[in-house]
């Protein structure tokens, strides 16, 4: 969806055959503006920093900090934050070094492992 609302999307996974998958499901779609990164999404994608917006669709425990400053002035993320069973989903905005953060409701969502994440040897990579 987003690919359809945006000039340009990256997408973060930490599992490689996973991101393999979506790239081929992508191409197959002729979805030529998302680009598919194997890597640690907890800490987000520098080089395509500063963001407009970051979507996360895996609960983290804190909001991470990565993120917040890989958004731009006036950027917006959007996460579910809390335990492992159960979350709150946030919107964090940016202006300038202060942040400002919106319950948006409960949700439950799989975690998000890494190094601003949960931790799990699972997904080491």
């Amino acid at each position: 969806m987003l690919c359809k609302l945006a000039k340009h999307v990256y997408t973060v996974e930490i599992i490689p055959e996973l991101a393999q998958s979506a790239r081929g499901v992508l191409a197959q779609l002729a979805y030529d503006n998302v680009e598919v990164v194997a890597a640690n999404g907890s800490i987000g994608w520098r080089p395509g920093a500063p963001y407009d917006a970051i979507i996360v669709a895996a609960a983290s425990p804190l909001v991470p900090p990565s993120l917040v400053e890989q958004l731009k002035d006036g950027g917006r993320l959007v996460l579910p934050v809390g335990s492992l069973y159960e979350q709150k989903l946030l919107r964090v905005g940016k202006q300038g070094t202060t942040t400002e953060t919106e319950d948006l409701g409960e949700c439950a969502f799989v975690p998000l492992v890494g190094e601003e994440g949960w931790k799990s040897k699972l997904y080491s990579h």
